[in-house]
């Protein structure tokens, strides 16, 4: 039995859609960027630590991940605020960024690290467009304060890579992945 360490909709709802039975046994721990790392490293020391954080059984897989954007030099996670949200799709606007999902798959005896990055283009925004969908409310549980499935789908003009990954979770590699877990 797959288990996901999210609380993520998203993630459930891809892994659902995708036919992959699973359970959730969400963690809580501190996401914070270190000094000096990388945004590949970021996602990845954040998934294995949410998947070593939540309980396994004997023939389960735990499923951890987790998604930040990269503009330039700058990592964006979730927006803590409407105005930190605005800033955000500021620095997307009319610019490729990349989205990159770290994930760690656990069984009792195996653990596999890996990371998709995906890059998308959004549109030049005003700043109406911005605060009409600051307002929306949408942006605010979301990496780089999108969300490429909903309101912020007309915005984004060019996408190169998995578009699942950029939703929250890079369902073909986990497939991939889960494939050549012994188990």
């Amino acid at each position: 039995m797959l288990v996901l360490a999210s609380n993520s909709p998203r993630r459930r709802q891809i892994l659902a859609d995708s036919g992959i039975p699973f359970v959730v046994r969400a963690p809580s721990i501190p996401e914070e960027l270190l000094p000096g790392e990388s945004a590949d490293a970021y996602v990845r020391r954040l998934a294995e630590e949410k998947a070593f954080a939540v309980s396994i059984g004997r023939d389960e897989v735990v499923l951890a991940a987790d998604t930040v954007v990269l503009v330039g030099d700058q990592v964006l996670e979730k927006p803590r605020d409407a105005a930190d949200a605005a800033r955000m799709l500021a620095l997307l606007s009319g610019r490729v960024h990349e989205v990159i999902t770290g994930i760690c798959l656990r069984s009792s005896s195996q653990k596999i690290v890996d990371a998709e990055t995906t890059r998308v283009r959004f549109v030049r925004l005003t700043d109406q467009e911005i605060g009409e969908y600051v307002a929306s409310g949408e942006p605010m549980d979301k990496a780089g304060a999108y969300a490429i499935q909903g309101l912020a789908s007309k915005f984004i003009d060019r996408v190169e890579g998995c578009y699942f990954n950029v939703v929250g979770l890079p369902a073909a590699m986990v497939y991939r992945h889960l494939k050549s877990l012994e188990m």
